[in-house]
């Protein structure tokens, strides 16, 4: 049983992703052939935005948000500490300090009364500018944007929505990587919507500021490549994995379809020692990862080692919130400071999550856990 199982999309999706690969090595066209603006049409339409574009990995694509929007050196950027290390680790390549605040205990996402208070705290020091927020929306689920939004709106601030793992997901019908005045995604091959290898995308309805981000994509080109106007980078959306991505979005809808149906089984299926995802009302997840959370580290430890016996694979997302990391140490944290993520960090793990994963499969899974039942209870 695989984790995530790319092996058998690929199987579904063979001969179409074959076909188009072909048809980049037929026209030769590798850097920012036609296949790029194709795809960035298809995400911009999805999404319901006016702007896609593609870069090179979903780090960069934070970070050159966060350029686009001028923020660097001085400028405080206020993010969620449990998650994954590029979303604090592209503010300080930005030039900015990430500030965090806890999560919500129920969603993993950002607390809104947390941010608020991280915010006002700031501005009262003084020493850092806030200039934006940075959300996560994290295992797919969208942040809690109804209540931060208006946050960001009372403090002037930008709000940058990071949905390397969200895509797909949605709030009231409005999809992800359409908040914020900027967002961005991955294309990891893990993602709900990954490639094969690294890219990414930048979505935004603002129109000067999509100019600005396909400059900053190509070494800051102005009229052509020779013309540069502003210090860039280097980060293309490469046109064979926008070639693979095209028939892998038109597969998504059906795809996120069954990450319902498989999330659905495992609601049903799950034994009551574990805490399950939540999903608000009005809320579509689109199950990047499907992660629960044991009573105890020890328990997720135990549970996690029978499962392997059991030929089940899990894994952690994530082990150690991103304040305790120790290349943030300079900005001063230690255990304690935000108890919900360091919480939810030492019982979470996750379990086999795909649009592939067969109910049989998902019946080993379930089965392996409620075996583990008499003794957890």
């Amino acid at each position: 049983m695989e984790f995530i199982d790319l092996k058998a999309q690929y199987a579904e999706l063979q001969e179409r992703i074959d076909l188009r690969v072909r048809a980049v090595l037929d026209h030769g066209g590798y850097i920012m052939g036609p296949e790029v603006a194709e795809l960035e049409r298809g995400l911009a339409d999805y999404c319901g935005v006016r702007h896609a574009i593609g870069c090179a990995n979903g780090t960069d694509a934070l970070v050159l948000a966060l350029k686009a929007l001028g923020i660097g050196a001085g400028d405080a950027v206020f993010t969620t500490p449990f998650t994954f290390f590029a979303t604090a680790e592209a503010i300080v390549l930005a030039g900015a300090r990430p500030v965090f605040a806890d999560i919500d205990p129920v969603t993993f996402n950002i607390d809104p009364a947390a941010l608020e208070a991280a915010i006002e705290r700031t501005s009262h020091e003084g020493e850092w500018k806030p200039r934006a927020v940075m959300t996560v929306d994290l295992f797919g689920l969208p942040a809690n944007y109804e209540a931060i939004e208006p946050i960001c709106a009372r403090h002037g601030l930008d709000l940058i929505e990071d949905a390397a793992q969200g895509f797909g997901g949605a709030l009231h019908g409005r999809r992800a990587c359409a908040f914020g005045r900027v967002a961005t995604t991955s294309f990891f091959p893990a993602k709900p919507l990954g490639c094969y290898g690294d890219g990414g995308a930048i979505f935004t309805d603002d129109d000067e500021l999509a100019d600005r981000l396909r400059s900053l994509c190509v070494h800051g080109k102005g009229e052509d490549k020779y013309d540069n106007v502003r210090i860039g980078t280097n980060s293309r959306l490469d046109t064979i994995q926008a070639a693979i991505l095209i028939e892998k979005l038109a597969a998504f809808p059906a795809e996120l379809e069954q990450r319902q149906k498989v999330a659905e089984r495992y609601r049903q299926g799950l034994p009551n020692w574990l805490q399950a995802p939540h999903v608000p009302d009005g809320y579509v997840s689109s199950w990047a990862q499907y992660s629960v959370l044991a009573r105890s580290g020890e328990e997720r430890t135990r549970v996690m080692a029978e499962m392997k016996k059991a030929g089940v694979p899990t894994t952690i997302y994530y082990a150690r919130p991103l304040h305790l990391q120790t290349a943030l140490a300079d900005l001063g944290h230690k255990e304690g400071d935000f108890p919900v993520s360091e919480d939810a960090s030492s019982r979470v793990f996750s379990l086999p999550m795909s649009p592939y994963l067969t109910p049989a499969d998902q019946g080993r899974v379930l089965e392996a856990l409620q075996a583990l039942g008499a003794e957890a209870a």
